[in-house]
């Protein structure tokens, strides 16, 4: 007899486990389906040397401890050992000229340093965190609920009889606004605008890009507000803390079991067929994956021209380079005060930024990547030895298809070969090292990971784009894959979540959490 679930889940990354999560505590009977060999997706974590351990791609979670999923499962999930270790200076910048500085979690401690850089920037900073602060309530429902339907609707007029109609086309008008427009009329200080502008980066954006700026202002106050804290022990923990809850819930993680098709019939779903030939009976599919592998494999043998149109067209944005330490002492930097911080940024500024993710969205090796520096070990001393440390660093402006090197120096292409990718992660180690004293004496061990190399991980982190697709305005919100009652594409019973859909990437978990709230958890 063919196995049967109320609900079958294909992915294990975020949004599937907190779907799963959710609905297995309802009483559902949920089996999530991993092809990999271990749950979590992005949540991945590695032994880099005996006794050292980093996290292969996702590593902070302020996304996800102040999203509704957190609020539902969060107590569940410390049940099951899901702990957290933070710092109170969540980010920095560090320019090649050794200056630097922190975004604390004081606000005004913020306010005054900023201030210090140039009078008034501070206060203004202070002006644009409290803004996101007040319209909170209106601006995580647009952000994080429903696209389509009449709660979208009830809210925008809500809004409207609030602000009043211009005032609610002028509130959309500054959201729309790109980073550069934002940092560069705000703020005088180069100092402060290079600390904000790398993290639109971090949204899948550019400084030039729509809606930048609003993006830019919600992860400073997220950040200042939550910090940027790691998961002790590694981000797998995460995903073990939610696999050990759906199975306590009578749910089921499978991995190794990679879905082959989605079955169908009477324009209705039916349930998955494994790759081993296995089936699965299942009324309702929730499918954690980009819209190519929806409709170009899961629903290959299914009549859907238009969406599978649309899947085609579907733009997938930068990829993502990761690069790994294993050191036999924390970092000595150059520039005192960055010990505790928990991300840096290395670039000199907006134009820098803008500079690196252009090049690779060209399909060109940046001259000067953004780097952004992780020290998850000054969090969290089990990722190694005592007295050691680990370095997690992050390029988010890598191409995914190489055309060439902007600094004329690196060749090969179109594809990331391990030649390529160890002559870039020697880029970016020579760029570290001019601001860490001994570095390369104080190596243990690297790790690099091309884009390439983390598609290969994930099927769905396409060309390495970690973001599930371009993330500019006419692939965001009400033009992302939005949820359904009907179903995706009009099937019964399909459900399309994951970074491709509406609220899009991140570890939020919001389309899973959406998904389960609709499916009646």
């Amino acid at each position: 007899m063919a196995a049967r679930a109320d609900i079958a889940i294909i992915g294990s990354g975020i949004n599937a486990l907190v779907a799963g999560a959710m609905l297995a505590r309802r009483g559902r009977r949920v089996m999530v389906l991993e092809r990999a060999d271990r749950p979590g997706g992005c949540m991945r974590t590695e032994e880099l040397a005996p006794g050292f351990v980093h996290d292969v791609m996702a590593a902070t979670y302020v996304l996800f401890i102040t999203s509704p999923a957190h609020a539902a499962l969060g107590r569940d999930l410390a049940r099951h050992g899901l702990e957290y270790c933070h710092t109170d200076r969540p980010t920095g910048v560090l320019r090649p000229d050794g200056s630097a500085l922190v975004l604390t979690t004081d606000r005004a401690a913020n306010i005054a340093a900023f201030n210090a850089l140039s009078p008034g920037d501070g206060d203004r900073y202070g002006e644009d965190v409290a803004g996101i602060e007040r319209d909170a309530p209106f601006l995580f429902q647009l952000l994080g609920g429903p696209a389509w339907g009449w709660p979208l609707a009830r809210l925008l007029l809500r809004e409207a009889w609030r602000r009043g109609p211009r005032g609610l086309a002028a509130w959309f008008g500054r959201a729309l606004e790109p980073a550069r427009g934002w940092l560069e009329s705000r703020f005088e200080s180069p100092m402060l605008q290079a600390l904000l502008a790398p993290w639109v980066l971090h949204a899948g954006l550019t400084p030039e890009a729509a809606y930048s700026g609003q993006m830019g202002r919600v992860i400073a106050f997220a950040l200042e507000a939550a910090g940027a804290p790691v998961v002790r022990g590694g981000a797998g923990r995460a995903a073990e803390a939610f696999r050990a809850l759906i199975e306590e819930a009578g749910g089921e993680v499978r991995c190794d079991a990679e879905v082959d098709r989605i079955l169908t019939r009477d324009g209705a779903v039916t349930g998955v067929a494994l790759v081993s030939g296995e089936e699965i009976a299942a009324p309702r599919v929730l499918a954690s994956v980009t819209p190519g592998q929806l409709y170009g494999r899961l629903l290959r043998e299914v009549n859907l021209p238009e969406a599978r149109e649309t899947a085609r067209r579907w733009r997938h944005g930068r990829g993502d380079f990761q690069l790994n330490y294993a050191l036999d002492a924390p970092p000595r930097w150059r520039t005192p005060g960055l010990e505790r911080v928990a991300l840096i940024h290395l670039t000199d500024g907006i134009d820098a930024v803008a500079k690196s993710a252009g090049e690779a969205e060209r399909g060109l090796l940046p001259e000067t990547p953004t780097i952004c520096v992780g020290q998850p070990s000054a969090l969290d001393p089990s990722r190694c030895p005592e007295g050691k440390a680990v370095l997690w660093l992050q390029i988010p402006d890598a191409p995914r298809v190489i055309k060439g090197d902007a600094a004329g120096r690196i060749a090969g292409g179109p594809g990331w070969s391990a030649a390529l990718r160890e002559a870039f992660a020697d880029r970016i180690e020579e760029i570290l090292a001019r601001h860490i004293d001994g570095f390369r004496e104080g190596v243990i061990a690297r790790r690099a990971y091309s884009p390439a190399d983390l598609e290969a991980i994930n099927c769905n982190l396409v060309g390495g784009d970690p973001y599930g697709g371009d993330c500019r305005i006419d692939q965001f919100f009400a033009w992302r894959p939005p949820l359904r009652p009907t179903g995706a594409a009009g099937l019964r019973g399909l459900w399309h979540i994951g970074a491709s859909t509406h609220p899009g990437p991140g570890l939020g978990g919001g389309s899973g959490f959406l998904a389960a709230k609709a499916l009646g958890a």
